[in-house]
């Protein structure tokens, strides 16, 4: 079963998509965010490619837990998404998440890309992890 896994932001999208298991999450790509028609269709061709049965979306709450603007931006883009394909998506707490994936990527020796563009990725990967391995061990399909 492959899981998608997105960190949504203003300018990028970063994509994780987990193996065919449904146990560990990479770092898939990014998508560069120039519209929300044309986010929802790039996401959508991933989901196609992949053959995506559930999509995780990180939602940014304030540290003390209530959905502030930015939260409030990616549950509407989250509808609109919804609107438009079949495939499950459920919310995941991302609280943390970026200063966790910058955190990582900095105490890993790794080539060197665009830093925001694999902070996005990892961002989306350590969400969509997260979501993994609160799964019951029922759930996994080997």
């Amino acid at each position: 079963m492959r899981i998608l896994g997105l960190d949504m932001g203003d300018r990028r999208i970063g994509v994780a998509m987990s193996d065919p298991t449904g146990i560990l999450a990479s770092p898939l790509s990014i998508i560069e965010r120039t519209s929300d028609g044309q986010a929802v269709d790039a996401i959508l061709k991933v989901v196609n490619e992949w053959g995506v049965e559930r999509i995780i979306v990180g939602l940014p709450r304030s540290m003390d837990g209530h959905i502030g603007p930015q939260a409030e931006k990616v549950q509407v883009f989250t509808e609109m998404l919804r609107q438009h394909t079949a495939v499950p998506i459920e919310y995941r707490d991302e609280r943390l998440t970026t200063v966790t994936a910058m955190r990582l990527k900095q105490e890993a020796s790794t080539r060197r890309l665009d830093r925001k563009t694999r902070y996005d990725a990892m961002a989306a990967a350590i969400i969509l992890q997260e979501y993994l391995d609160e799964k019951p061990a029922a759930d996994y399909q080997i």
